[in-house]
This record gives C-alpha cells, structure tokens and sequence, in this order.
C-alpha cells in the first residue's frame, strides 16, 4: 500500500510503503542499489506472525518465507541475488526459536553459530555485501549477543566482538568489509560501533541517550537510529564529514529507525503513527547524493535491541529489537 510522498526536512522525501495484507505492521529492513526492498509485515505477536517479503515501490510485493516456517523476517539483499535475514518454526510471541538464514536463485539455506547456546536458541542474520559475507549475532545462554560475520562461499564464522561491550550486535556491512551495529556496556548503555578491519570506534549520537547503528553504504554514511528522552530518531552518520543528522517521519510520533540504506542515498525504515500503527519507511534526498559529500551535505539511512521480533522487528524497534 502506498500512501505517498511527502516533502519535508532539508531536501529528504518520505514515503510510507506498507503490504495490503497488514497495514498495522510493516518494517523496511534493507535495500539495494536497484530499489529492491526487503522487509516484513506482522508484529510476531501471538497470532500476528512476521511474514517475509521484497518489494520493487511502490507497491510490488514478493512474499519471502522460509520453506515450513511459521515466521520469517528478510533483513537484507544485495545487488547479487543474495538475500539474508531469520525465521521461526513458531509464533509463540516470545520464546521462539530463531534460525538464520540465506537465500539465493529460490534456494534457502539455515544459518546457525555453532556457538549458540541459549535456551530459546537465537540466530540471525541482518545485511550482506556483493562478496556474500553476511553478518548477524546469536545470543548466549547469559542472555547477551555475540556478533559475528558469516561466509556464504567459505561456510565459516568469524566473531565480531567490540572490546567494550558485554553485548554486540554486527547490523550492517559494506563492501569493503566495514561493519556497524550496536554493543551494549555494563552500565546497560547501547552504543553504536563502526569496525573497520578489527579497529572499532564507538559512534554516539550527540545528546543521545542510547544509540543503534544498523546500516552502512559504500559512499561512507551510517544510518541507524538514536534514542533520547524515550523518544527514537533516525539518525545519518557522515563519516566523510564526521557530521550527524536526525530525521523524523512527518507522520510519526517519536519513533523513527533507519535500517538500511544503499549507494543512491536511500534510506529505508519503519515510524509508529498516531494509529499505533507500525509503518515501512522510504527516505530519499533530493537531489541526488554525490560521491564523497554524503547525505548530510546534500541539502545542504533490543534493546530497541531485545527481543525485537530484526530486532524492533517485532514491536517497532530495530535489529535488536527482538528475538520472534
């Protein structure tokens, strides 16, 4: 269902996208540089299962849904053919079992870190570059996350841990294999994380009182989504500038995520309406981004992380936002 466009906040346009089957629950987790969305609908309440799919906007629908699953959320694609993201074999509400996946040319495949061991078990994959490295978490049986990458081609784990944190989520990846996401410290703060090559620098944004990193392109800008008074806003990170910018969906009512974003400067989403209604987000700049100035410059992309059912996925949050 597309309810249009409208114009607002230094040159950005945002559309909300929902699937006719559920407009109470939609959330935009990915997109590639062809336009091509993946997201879900459903809040992964009991009886409200997340049901998987891709859209070409605004208003193409492919249902995505693991083979003989109950629930499944896409989180990510990329300009490959390659798409990524988690499934259930139930709809409990909560304490579902969570299994990562990937699909490509119609064939799925579970992804499970051989080093999970919660209780219920917890994987998820959330973005994946053109080389077909994927990255996501598992929960321990502690209840904290382990980030990790994942190798399609190699089938092989590599942990993705920031130094700082009890818990780490990996959200995001680019080609160059420069990570984001989120890690939570002992005093119970979430703070957002770039790792470039194993360095890891902690990203905040200014005022915030938590911060969630969910998605990086290849031009250097970071989208995710910050929390401040009990409010959420989606946030640009410009690592060519080291600037930031807060956004807000005109329609929402203090809880816009930024989730994923590609190389043209769009950035996709989801907002909570006065309805209560949770909303697929589309946010472009206009004009165009170029190659170095990123999406700051131009006019001029649970926990929020707990038990998200992609982590607001279920509830209106973000990677993080919780298991199904």
């Amino acid at each position: 269902m597309w309810l249009g466009s409208v114009p607002a906040q230094a040159g950005f346009v945002f559309q909300t996208l929902d699937n006719p089957a559920d407009p109470t629950f939609n959330q935009l987790l990915g997109i590639n540089n062809s336009g091509l969305i993946a997201g879900y609908f459903g809040s992964g309440a009991a009886g409200h299962p997340n049901q998987g799919y891709t859209l070409t906007p605004p208003a193409s629908f492919t249902s995505v849904n693991f083979p003989g699953s109950t629930q499944t959320q896409v989180t990510g694609l990329n300009n490959t053919g390659t798409l990524v993201g988690f499934y259930a074999p139930t709809n409990l509400g909560t304490g579902d079992v969570n299994h990562g996946f990937y699909e490509q040319s119609g064939v799925f495949h579970t992804v499970d870190n051989p080093l999970t061991n919660s209780t219920p078990a917890v994987n998820q994959l959330l973005g994946v570059n053109n080389s077909n490295v994927a990255v996501g978490f598992y929960n321990d049986n502690a209840g904290n996350s382990h980030g990790y990458t994942y190798n399609i081609g190699a089938n092989s784990f590599t942990a993705v841990n920031d130094p700082l944190g009890v818990s780490t989520i990996a959200a995001g990846i680019n080609n160059a294999g420069d990570i984001v996401g989120l890690y939570t410290d002992g005093g119970g703060v979430t703070h957002g994380f770039l790792d470039v090559g194993g360095s890891f620098t902690t990203l905040d944004a200014p005022g915030a009182d938590n911060t969630q990193l969910l998605g990086v392109n290849n031009k250097g800008w970071i989208v995710g989504v910050e929390t401040a008074g009990g409010n959420s806003h989606g946030v640009i990170y410009n690592e060519n500038t080291h600037s930031w910018t807060v956004l807000d969906a005109p329609s929402g009512i203090n809880n816009t995520v930024f989730n994923g974003l590609n190389d043209l400067g769009q950035i996709v989403g989801f907002y909570t309406d006065a309805n209560g209604n949770t909303n697929g987000l589309l946010v472009s700049s206009a004009p165009a981004p170029e190659t170095g100035k990123g999406v700051l410059g131009l006019a001029l992309l649970i926990l929020a992380y707990a038990a998200r059912s992609r982590l607001v996925r279920a509830g209106g949050g973000s990677p993080c936002d919780a298991a199904l």
